[in-house]
């Protein structure tokens, strides 16, 4: 089934995982959005500062790739 990677990048843009969901990958989407949360809780303690945008834009850029992935049958 044909994924459309700007919907995918779109939906982890908003909630981290949401786009590895949309693709099939619900293990993977939860980790992201459990992997989120924890960074959110860590910038009480600095280190969420850097994690966050890490965790952020690697589950925008995986959710892309991945539906780009599917679409050519991988």
């Amino acid at each position: 089934m044909q994924k459309n990677p700007g919907l995918a990048a779109v939906l982890s843009f908003f909630i981290a995982g949401l786009g590895q969901i949309y693709n099939g990958q619900i293990g993977k989407g939860i980790g992201l959005m459990v992997a989120e949360i924890l960074s959110w809780l860590l910038c009480a303690v600095v280190v969420g500062f850097v994690l966050l945008p890490v965790v952020w834009i690697y589950a925008i850029y995986d959710a892309y790739k991945t539906a780009e992935k599917i679409n050519q049958g991988g």
